[in-house]
């Protein structure tokens, strides 16, 4: 009988370490799900209006973008002086620093030859509200426009 307590002793031991080690993964993935799935939205600075020194450029290359309806494909488009500009598309707002809930559109400020290299300065046009923001830092601030 002994033999047989020492074998249901073993056994039990080894299923008391399973459920321990158990219950320490669901409680680490828990933890890390629950983490991300929690974690704020990334912070930006949306100001009320434009102020930043790029500002003025900005205002010139929004009245552009308008005048060509602000389009919603991305790809380069032809720019007076025979240069180009990239607009961006749908921007999605991931970071959720602009309200939510909203559609938008982003395309870049200066102009330069076509295909060539992208800058940080963006412009967002709130499709809902028609609302455009400049972006001098590529979506870490936002300036009402």
């Amino acid at each position: 009988m002994s033999e047989k307590n020492s074998g249901l002793s073993e056994k039990n031991s080894i299923v008391s370490s399973l459920v321990r080690m158990i219950v320490v993964l669901t409680t680490m993935v828990g933890f890390v799900a629950g983490g991300v799935s929690a974690a704020p939205a990334a912070e930006a600075d949306v100001f009320d209006s434009c102020t930043h020194s790029g500002c003025a450029e900005a205002y010139s290359s929004n009245s552009i973008w308008s005048s060509k309806g602000y389009p919603s494909t991305r790809g380069w488009v032809s720019w007076p002086d025979g240069q180009c500009n990239f607009a961006g598309g749908v921007h999605r707002n991931a970071e959720g620093q602009l309200p939510a809930g909203h559609s938008y559109l982003e395309f870049d400020v200066t102009p330069r030859a076509c295909g060539a290299a992208r800058q940080s300065y963006r412009l967002v046009l709130d499709r809902t509200t028609g609302v455009v923001y400049f972006s001098p830092n590529h979506y870490g601030d936002f300036y009402r426009m």
